[in-house]
């Protein structure tokens, strides 16, 4: 060991015994009483760990083939220290950093995609609506294998990102593995500004129902519900569609839970330090506390979307309908490393009402029910009197529309048009929700009658 190296690892060690004095403190402090006790590092411990660190510096700076600045060695050691973390946590070099800014507070080019690790691979939570990805036919589930000729195998989330996104009208290519596939399938798209109207809204044709999809959970989410909420008077009862919702603002989840649960708590956020768990809960305030609710969740339903459905799902307020939820409910910040890079580390995970937990669990669907359309009789002939009616009346009313004036074409925008029969029968799912919401009716109204 030269004496250079030697005076480095004497003045990290005095560094670390002016230190861990205030360490120690800070986390007697810290240390939440109810977390299981675990073996406390003693100073020496620390010292000994340090010292095989240096240890691990000097031979690489000193035998390994190509020559590697000190700067790059701590950096990569802090990156594989992160990545084997867990799949959410990362080291944020300067150029990461600026593009996770970018990505929070500015405009980018991207696919409209949202990824996780599952299992090792990188998993595509959810494309959404009307995005590249949507349209190239990307779906939840789907393993990225390569983006462009780079393989993804331990591949960071960040990483991962930060390849997918680009200036718009870019060309990318992913190679992507499906279940339902025998070979891996090459998509190409074109990268573009990705703008998402969160909320959408059709009434039930047939009944006094009302469908609401939300795509993600941005700032609007809970003002877009409200507003489609309060334009049917009779409403008897909703279809959640939280289906491919990668979620979002947490606000916006407990703001949205706060419309449908009056009383009691949705979720909550617990970590090693105590004093920073906290417990979301209802406002008292619930302008449909009582309103029949059907929610429907897949494979990419997650995090926020997770929050809602499983609150709902806990206060007894809901029936979930689909399958099992992807499984993120942990919580990240970023914590600045000098001027330019930061980390990025999960410090707590979600908690629904029940006491579980979402993260890599997910939520479990009361029903489970798998996509598809509708089982048709098509060996008989089903067209009722009433049937050819009801369609002849609907084409009527086509042709009327297009002879009214403008003004009043205007007024009804295409998101009005109601879901109907043949839209139902090719979303098995959402015929489930709707016969639920039925079946929830018929119950309510016997236990009126028995009173």
């Amino acid at each position: 060991m030269n004496k250079f190296f030697a005076a480095g690892v004497v003045s990290s060690v005095l560094s670390v015994f002016l230190v861990v004095n205030a360490l120690e403190a800070s986390q007697h402090e810290a240390a939440p009483p109810t977390l299981k006790k675990s073996h406390k590092p003693t100073t020496q411990e620390r010292i000994n760990a340090l010292k095989k660190f240096s240890s691990v510096v000097e031979q690489i700076e000193r035998y390994y083939v190509d020559k590697v600045s000190i700067n790059d060695i701590v950096d990569k050691a802090i990156d594989g220290l992160l990545s084997n973390l867990d799949a959410h946590s990362s080291y944020l070099t300067p150029k990461k950093f600026r593009d996770f800014r970018a990505q929070t507070e500015g405009e980018f080019g991207g696919l409209g995609i949202t990824v996780g690790i599952r299992d090792g691979a990188l998993t595509v939570i959810a494309p959404l609506d009307d995005t590249p990805a949507f349209r190239a036919g990307i779906k939840a589930g789907d393993v990225i294998l390569k983006i462009n000729s780079e393989s993804t195998l331990n591949m960071t989330i960040d990483n991962a990102v930060n390849l997918m996104r680009g200036k718009p009208k870019t060309p990318i290519e992913l190679t992507i593995v499906r279940k339902s596939e025998s070979k891996p399938l090459v998509i190409k798209m074109l990268r573009d500004i990705i703008k998402i109207k969160s909320v959408h809204a059709k009434r039930i044709e047939g009944t006094d129902y009302l469908y609401v999809r939300v795509n993600s959970f941005d700032r609007n989410v809970v003002k877009g519900v409200l507003t489609e909420l309060k334009k049917v008077p009779k409403l008897e009862g909703i279809v959640l569609d939280l289906r491919s919702n990668p979620g979002g603002l947490l606000n916006q989840a407990i703001d949205l839970s706060n419309l449908f649960i009056k009383q009691g708590l949705i979720v909550s956020q617990k970590g090693r330090i105590k004093s920073e768990d906290i417990a979301y809960r209802a406002t008292g305030r619930a302008p449909y506390p009582n309103l029949p609710i059907a929610v429907l969740v897949n494979g990419g339903t997650a995090s926020a979307s997770e929050i809602v459905s499983g609150a709902l799902q806990d206060h007894k307020r809901a029936i979930v309908i689909g399958e099992d939820t992807f499984g993120k409910g942990s919580v990240q910040t970023t914590f600045p490393v000098g001027r330019e890079e930061a980390i990025k580390i999960t410090i707590a995970r979600y908690y629904l009402p029940s006491g579980r937990t979402i993260q890599a669990v997910g939520i479990k669907p009361d029903i489970v029910i798998h996509p598809g359309s509708v089982p048709q009789d098509e060996s008989k002939f089903n067209l009722k009197e009433a049937d050819l009616k009801h369609h002849l009346e609907q084409e009527l009313k086509e042709l009327d529309r297009k002879k009214d004036t403008k003004a009043l074409s205007n007024t009804a925008s295409k998101g009005e048009k109601p879901i109907t029969l043949k839209d139902i029968n090719a979303d098995i799912q959402l015929k489930v929700a709707i016969d639920t919401l039925k079946v929830w009716d018929i119950i309510m109204a016997s236990k009126e009658i028995s009173k």
